[in-house]
């Protein structure tokens, strides 16, 4: 099978070089030849362990990977056409912007020359779809395309094995013959014994918002809890391991924290509201989690202040500025946000992130950037853990604090023990305990 894979953002470069991996000839199309021409040198435009390998493994060697800017002639050709494009919350609505896949839809509906699949991988709310395929049939007869969709359930940071050792994968189709190609298309998953969900179009897209959604209302409860533990004297880590181990619940995304961010949940969060709107059903759970994640940035700096006593001219460090580890990515990133608001009233904003400095540094340039985390606590009173890379949890603390006393240190991802810090000299708050 041929695919083509349009849009070489992060989903849309994962997934084209994974199949690429699973031995398909694949054409990844973009509107921007810089970064075109950036990945035909072997250049991911984005951290992500494992993808400058797979890069260099089937530009150079197989040869079954392959770059383009020109969405006719990489169609042309295609059995598949994958649209994954971004759909960022329109600025006042918070709905999801389907701008660009209305566009491509039309580019893909003016070059299709034999029958393919349209599969759309973006994150897209429930009956985009079929208004995709609604636009393609403006030009193309019905018997020359099917639509399918096909979710994506990437992490950042592990999204290779995430791909070719996914927990499921679920494709909504019209009909056997699209299901049945969209199956084989997977074939090598069998080995994984991967379950294929077989469902219609709008079960699969509701799937998507759905997953991201309780996972963020995880996240929003164990950090309400985690409030609670602080006021009452319990600990949150305790509470969560308790929880965790009935499997009921389970221990995945129960850590307490400043709130999730990210390029996915707090966009699908807003388009799932705005969906349910829509259709006059009551989201006042998710509503609830949306108002609680927004508003925990300010409450955790408002904690930070009091307890630490930081007024204007002091320096604060902040240590992680991407919005989880093993990435380079700052969308809503929650340790920017909180250093945005102590920069806001006249405090000095130090900082270290082992690969998102640069893109951080792009939109906000109060932040003085460190060549390491020692340089960046250095005449600092207060350090905030703000993302919990693996270097940060073996830092020489004792060599930071050095013969200070009371350096307050915000353990806003609970990397530490509280016990040893204390002992070494410092004013040590965590998140729920």
């Amino acid at each position: 099978m041929k695919l083509t894979i349009i849009g070489t953002g992060y989903v849309g470069l994962i997934t084209g070089a994974c199949f690429a991996e699973f031995g398909y000839e694949t054409v990844c199309v973009d509107k921007d030849l810089d970064r075109i021409n950036q990945l035909n040198d072997c250049i991911c435009p984005f951290y992500e362990p494992g993808v400058e390998e797979l890069l260099n493994k089937h530009l150079n060697k197989t040869k079954l990977l392959s770059f383009s800017n020109s969405l006719p002639q990489s169609v042309h050709n295609a059995d598949i056409v994958f649209i994954t494009v971004g759909t960022p919350s329109k600025r006042l609505e918070g709905d999801a912007d389907l701008s660009f896949v209305w566009d491509v839809a039309r580019e893909i509906s003016q070059n299709i020359k034999k029958y393919c699949l349209v599969v759309t991988k973006s994150t897209v709310p429930v009956g985009t779809t079929q208004h995709v395929k609604q636009i393609i049939l403006e030009n193309v007869n019905q018997e020359s395309f099917d639509v399918v969709s096909n979710p994506e359930f990437l992490r950042e940071g592990s999204a290779i094995d995430d791909f070719m050792r996914p927990d499921r994968v679920v494709i909504g189709c019209e009909n056997k013959k699209s299901e049945n190609i969209m199956k084989e298309l997977y074939r090598p998953l069998n080995l994984n014994e991967t379950p294929i969900v077989s469902t219609s179009i709008e079960s699969s897209e509701v799937i998507k918002y759905a997953s991201n959604s309780f996972l963020a209302t995880k996240i929003s409860f164990i950090n309400q809890v985690a409030n609670l533990c602080e006021q009452v004297g319990a600990n949150i880590q305790d509470v969560a391991k308790g929880m965790g181990i009935d499997k009921r619940i389970g221990s995945k995304f129960l850590h307490a924290g400043p709130g999730y961010g990210g390029s996915c949940f707090p966009k699908d969060v807003k388009a799932f509201i705005n969906t349910a709107k829509k259709n006059n059903v009551d989201f006042s759970i998710l509503s609830a989690v949306d108002s609680f994640n927004d508003g925990r940035i300010s409450e955790i700096t408002k904690k930070i202040i009091s307890k630490s006593n930081l007024n204007k001219g002091d320096t604060a460090t902040m240590l992680g500025l991407s919005f989880k580890p093993n990435t380079d990515d700052i969308r809503d990133s929650t340790s920017i946000k909180i250093a945005k608001i102590l920069n806001e009233k006249g405090i000095n904003i130090k900082c270290y992130d082992p690969e998102a400095m640069t893109n951080a540094k792009k939109e906000n340039s109060f932040l003085v950037l460190s060549d390491d985390a020692y340089a960046a606590c250095e005449e600092s009173k207060v350090i905030i853990i703000g993302t919990e890379w693996n270097e940060f949890r073996a830092l020489d603390l004792k060599q930071i604090i050095g013969k200070q006393n009371n350096l307050c240190i915000f353990d806003l991802r609970n990397i530490y023990n509280p016990k040893e810090l204390k002992e070494l000299g410092y004013n040590y708050f965590g998140t729920g305990t």
